[in-house]
């Protein structure tokens, strides 16, 4: 699976006009299942982002996850949304070709399995609609933006 993570101050989601997602300070997760993926590769990837250390601590260094931004235990929310198009392919052209990413269904059943993982595990989860048109808008703090992969096992 991929990821791009984005630290953010504030994140939302919009659908035909509707706010669908929403968090203050914490992290918006784009994730992508690939072909080959299966809930490994999402346990591992949500394991890996709940414990990355990309919040700064009282001496500015990035010291802190998402389960304690302010190091007093507070959480950061999650804001995870599909984004097929993290598994684009464009070394054959100026188009890009998606057919690394997982089919939808597969897509969806493993994008449903990493959002169940992530609010078992962690207080403030928030979603897009998968295969929906969203627009994101998000105030990126730092910047801060991080890209993960968690490729499927042999």
């Amino acid at each position: 699976m991929k990821a791009v993570l984005q630290r953010v101050a504030e994140a939302r989601v919009v659908v035909d006009g509707e706010i669908v997602g929403q968090i203050g300070r914490g992290l918006l997760v784009l994730v992508c299942a690939e072909r080959g993926d299966a809930e490994a590769q999402a346990d591992k990837l949500l394991a890996k982002i709940l414990k990355l250390r990309i919040f700064s601590d009282a001496a500015g260094k990035m010291n802190r996850s998402v389960q304690d931004v302010d190091g007093q235990g507070a959480c950061g929310g999650l804001l995870v949304v599909s984004q097929f198009t993290l598994a684009a392919d464009v070394s054959g052209g100026n188009r890009p070709s998606f057919t690394g990413a997982a089919a939808p269904d597969e897509g969806l059943r493993l994008y449903d399995y990493f959002v169940a993982q992530a609010r078992a595990a962690h207080p403030q989860v928030e979603t897009g609609r998968f295969a929906a048109d969203m627009q994101v808008h998000l105030v990126n703090d730092g910047p801060v933006t991080i890209p993960l992969h968690i490729a499927p096992s042999a």
